[in-house]
C-alpha cells in the first residue's frame, strides 16, 4: 500500500523531459528558476562539474565555480523542477569520477585539459 503511493509520487514528480547529458570535467551553464515574492526570473549559475551521485532519487551533479577569488558549489539534484535547461559550454579531458582535488588549486593549477 505505502509502496505504491511512494511509486506513484515518484512518477508524478519524475522530469518528463531529461537534462543535456553532462559528464564529469564538463563546464556547463544551468538555469535555475528563482522566486522573489510574487515573481519568478531564471538565473544562471555557471561552473565546472566536478561531481555526478546517480541513485534511487535521481541523483544529482556538483558545480563548482571561482568567482571574485571566493569559490562556490552548488549541488543540483537531476529531478529538481527549479533547473529548467543545462548547457553543456565545454568538455574536459579527466581521469577522475570525482575532482575534489580542484578543491585545493587555483589559478592555472585548477585548468582542466580540453576535449577536441
Amino acid at each position: 500500500m505505502i509502496q505504491k503511493i511512494i511509486s506513484q509520487i515518484d512518477r508524478e514528480q519524475t522530469r518528463k523531459e531529461p537534462l543535456a547529458p553532462i559528464a564529469v570535467g564538463d563546464t556547463v551553464k544551468v538555469h535555475v528558476t528563482i522566486r522573489e515574492g510574487d515573481k519568478e526570473r531564471v538565473q544562471p549559475f555557471s561552473g565546472t562539474v566536478i561531481a555526478i551521485r546517480r541513485g534511487v532519487g535521481g541523483g544529482s551533479f556538483v558545480v563548482r565555480r571561482v568567482s571574485h577569488g571566493v569559490a562556490v558549489e552548488k549541488i543540483f539534484p537531476f529531478q529538481c523542477p527549479h533547473v529548467t535547461k543545462v548547457e553543456v559550454e565545454s568538455k574536459a579531458r579527466v581521469r577522475r569520477a570525482k575532482l575534489y582535488f580542484l578543491r585545493g588549486r587555483s589559478g592555472k593549477q585548477a585548468r582542466l585539459s580540453r576535449k577536441e
